[in-house]
């Protein structure tokens, strides 16, 4: 049984009123981290307004294309081919979304592949509001040594069984979300909730052919399909590094390194709309470093550790992208 770590207990009348009142904590496997990647699982965990399990509900999901990183989510696509498609789960899965605030961790990835899925099916999903678990550990100021969820669980002490089993990952969230969301309660948090925007149509891509899935990390490049796009010419100045708790500069220079749950193509864009410089390396003159894994040894990393370059990670950078500084006027 879960350790509850949450220092108030609370009567009925003392709950904040203002705390939604359902939740759907959400985990899906992908086929990869693209626009362009589907579901291959989908696990619901339905909870109270005080973070109190009533049910749950697990399905495989057939990609009808390669399923991906086998090696991470094990789901072959001999595992997956009797699997319903997507069109066939979704009214299941509405059902159990519907009303609820989405509650996953990292949750605009899960929320922009649902609401694709949905999209495709010519459908929306009935979600309104998302809640990221990283972003609440950070209003909580957890004591983790980084935003991943096997972090999150060992912080309150849950064990997890299957890491990257939708089933189970979202097990594991549902347990480290109750005394997250009675720690929030207590201290008088106000929860991180995000408007989530239904997309009204979509347009596929091709996808690559069934059964030629990679066995390992050095044969599966979700982006590598992509040509390079010359971006033009930033039009303003490098004001400097980025400073932690202080707005972004136009002019910036912003680097990116790693896997990212928002196709690394679009934050590269959202970054240049918003006046900021996007660099393919990393130099002393690079003002931030965007990763989801600052342990991690890629060369932009390391370059930025010996440069000391400012790093965040991707929920952080999203935040941080609402209100740019605009550009020192010459």
């Amino acid at each position: 049984m879960l350790e509850d770590r949450t220092p108030t207990a609370f009567s009925p009348t003392e709950w904040p009123t203002a705390y939604p009142r359902r939740y759907a904590v959400v985990d899906v496997e992908t086929t990869g981290l693209a626009r362009d990647d589907r579901i291959i699982s989908a696990a619901v965990y339905r909870l109270d307004a005080r973070g109190e399990v009533e049910d749950h509900w697990y399905t495989l999901v057939n990609p009808e294309r390669d399923p991906g990183p086998v090696w991470i989510h094990g789901l072959t696509s001999e595992a997956l081919e009797g699997a319903p498609l997507f069109q066939d789960v979704a009214q299941e899965f509405a059902d159990r979304l519907d009303g609820r605030v989405l509650v996953a961790h990292n949750a605009v990835f899960d929320w922009q592949m649902i609401a694709r899925e949905y999209a495709r099916a010519k459908r929306e999903a009935p979600v309104r509001q998302r809640l990221c678990t990283i972003a609440l550990s950070k209003e909580l100021d957890l004591p983790l040594p980084n935003h991943k969820l096997e972090s999150l669980a060992a912080h309150f002490g849950v064990v997890q069984r299957r890491a990257h089993h939708a089933l189970d990952d979202a097990r594991v969230l549902a347990e480290a979300f109750r005394p997250s969301l009675r720690a929030a309660a207590a201290g008088g948090v106000r929860l991180p909730l995000h408007e989530c925007r239904p997309l009204t149509e979509w347009q596929d891509r091709p996808a690559p052919r069934i059964g030629q899935q990679a066995t390992g990390p050095g044969g599966y490049r979700p982006t590598s399909w992509r040509p390079a796009r010359k971006r033009p010419a930033c039009p303003y100045p490098n004001p400097g590094r980025y400073e932690d708790g202080k707005r972004l500069k136009q002019g910036m220079r912003i680097a990116f390194s790693g896997d990212t749950s928002i196709e690394r193509e679009l934050l590269e864009d959202r970054a240049t709309e918003a006046g900021l410089h996007v660099a393919t390396s990393i130099s002393r003159l690079t003002s931030l470093l965007v990763t989801n894994d600052p342990d991690s040894g890629t060369s932009k990393v390391v370059k930025a550790r010996q440069f000391g370059t400012p790093v965040v990670d991707e929920a952080a950078f999203g935040q941080l992208l609402r209100d740019v500084e605009p550009a020192a006027r010459q």
